[in-house]
């Protein structure tokens, strides 16, 4: 599991997280990274938008030293932008490390969100981060951006996901992108790939109080909605400085749980039989999924609390 360590600061541009874990040690409580940026535009009255972001790492076992195969930025420009690339595994196959194309593909991406030709869309910046992008390998990802009116603009390619809660409900979902069974739409340094042209775009009017979770598959795949609704409820009571260092942790948590559970009737095993498909006993004993690989998910959690208000211009 992913120790990273708690930082708190006003943040105007953007930043790319790619942890190390090569000093991982299981024994140490495991923290969140959390920041919060504020941002207003200044009128007779002004918009002040305000997100606070907590985010937390758990790798699979085997790739710990490596610091696991996502990526992700998050930024304070114009209302905020959170992306996530899940670096595709398989790559490894090919003496190729999985995490190089995630994170370059991050770091393309943070350099260009305040690129005029992006004009702050999350489809033309998934464009012009893949094309910048020169590492082997594939991702999928996820990009939401938020206008400083409230409105979040969602891009994914894949099974990176996510969701927007409101007063105890799932008002917005993402659904994903997959060729077949377990084969996720991904940006590739290959030709074959899929390309920005692929991605799903949608937009949310968002509301003050609106927490937005966004992951990886490995939390979607391993955690079910009414979890997450249900494990937030139970930090209603939390001051809001710590609610999304904690609940980031919590998801990554139960996820993790449920992974290594082997009577956990998961959202992916009950997709895997909807699709014909099960897990044989003996590899749920050993952990494995249905391809062979171990089950334990590589996951990364978001979650984001929105704050909005009106106030008269100094």
């Amino acid at each position: 599991m992913a120790i990273i360590p708690l930082l708190r600061s006003s943040i105007s541009h953007s930043h790319t997280f790619f942890p190390s874990f090569s000093n991982f040690d299981s024994s140490i409580s495991k923290n969140t990274r959390l920041i919060s940026c504020t941002l207003s535009e200044s009128s007779t009255l002004r918009s002040e938008v305000s997100i606070s972001v907590g985010t937390h790492l758990i790798p699979h076992p085997r790739k710990v030293e490596r610091g696991g195969e996502d990526a992700f930025f998050v930024s304070g420009y114009n209302g905020g932008v959170i992306a996530v690339a899940d670096g595709v595994s398989g790559w490894a196959e090919q003496n190729v490390d999985p995490a190089l194309f995630s994170r370059e593909l991050m770091r393309k991406a943070s350099t260009f969100v305040g690129d005029e030709e992006v004009n702050y869309d999350p489809r033309v910046l998934i464009r012009k981060a893949h094309a910048a992008t020169s590492s082997m390998g594939s991702a999928t990802i996820v990009v939401a951006m938020l206008e400083k009116n409230g409105t979040l603009k969602i891009a994914n390619v894949g099974d990176c996901g996510l969701r927007v809660i409101r007063k105890g409900q799932i008002i917005y979902s993402t659904f994903p992108q997959e060729h077949y069974f377990d084969c996720p739409y991904q940006l590739s340094s290959e030709v074959v790939g899929q390309t920005y042209l692929d991605a799903t775009v949608s937009s949310v009017e968002l509301m003050e109080g609106d927490t937005i979770v966004v992951g990886s598959d490995g939390l979607f795949d391993n955690v079910f909605d009414h979890e997450i609704v249900s494990t937030m409820a139970t930090y209603s009571d939390v001051a809001e400085a710590d609610l999304v260092s904690m609940l980031a942790k919590a998801l990554a948590d139960l996820a993790y749980n449920h992974s290594v559970d082997t009577k956990f009737d998961s959202p992916y095993s009950i997709e895997a039989r909807l699709r014909g498909f099960d897990v044989p006993p003996v590899k749920k004993f050993f952990g494995m999924k249905l391809t062979g690989m171990m089950i334990y998910p590589s996951l990364h959690t978001f979650v984001v609390y929105v704050l909005m208000k009106q106030s008269r211009s100094i």
